[in-house]
């Protein structure tokens, strides 16, 4: 396994990675210290919500990191690709998907969180690998993505995710925009967001959104949900 990793809490089953891991890191855990589980009951995403996998069907994991870089979501989002396969593809800020179609379906999700004020991240990420769509809760059968990969495949990609961590955290800053570039599902594609429309023009050096707007001008998002549109 990757030096990332180590050392390892596996639970069969809690209510959240992120929250052990950050229970970790105030009680003085190492970097490196990772938290995985069979199947979570209060996963979260972004903005609240919650992350569904049927159980022993994914690779759901946080992983601590002292001293975190700047641009770690982003990091994160191309690591997943990598050890996910050449068409996984990002969208902003860091969801994992594949093209449907017109449609972005939903691989991945990661959520990062720390206290910067005391060096250290989590970075939670929740992998569907051998998640069956038919298993899911009816309203997310439509959006979701999955691996297609048998349970037994669960532990081997989860240890090619640690390695392209690593590769990922010895990159520049510059080389990691190149690589979320390479995997940016929204660039050239008309999206709306809570208080506007336009086209992503893919991400500036900070990682954040750059948008033509429809009514003239440019917009730049630093964080939020955006969503396929017909302008």
């Amino acid at each position: 396994m990757s030096a990332l990793g180590c050392p390892r809490l596996h639970l069969r089953r809690t209510d959240s990675t992120n929250d052990r891991a950050r229970e970790l890191a105030i009680a003085g855990a190492p970097h490196g210290t990772l938290v995985t589980a069979g199947e979570q009951t209060a996963g979260r995403g972004r903005q609240g919500r919650r992350w569904s996998a049927p159980p022993r069907s994914s690779v759901l994991m946080s992983l601590l990191l002292r001293s975190p870089p700047r641009l770690l979501p982003l990091i994160a989002a191309v690591a997943v690709c990598e050890a996910a396969g050449e068409q996984a593809q990002i969208k902003w800020p860091n969801d994992v998907v594949l093209a449907r179609g017109p449609r972005l379906a939903k691989l991945a999700g990661i959520l990062a969180e720390g206290r910067p004020q005391q060096g250290w991240a989590v970075v939670g990420i929740g992998l569907n690998v051998a998640v069956r769509i038919a298993e899911l809760p009816a309203e997310l059968r439509a959006s979701a993505a999955t691996l297609g990969r048998s349970a037994a495949e669960i532990e081997p990609t989860l240890a090619e995710l640690l390695r392209a961590l690593e590769r990922g955290l010895a990159r520049s800053e510059l080389e990691t925009l190149a690589a979320y570039r390479a995997r940016d599902a929204l660039r050239g594609r008309a999206i709306a967001w809570a208080s506007g429309r336009g086209y992503a023009e893919g991400v500036d050096g900070a990682g954040r959104l750059v948008v033509a707007l429809a009514s003239g001008g440019r917009a730049t998002l630093e964080a939020g949900e955006v969503h396929l549109q017909d302008l």
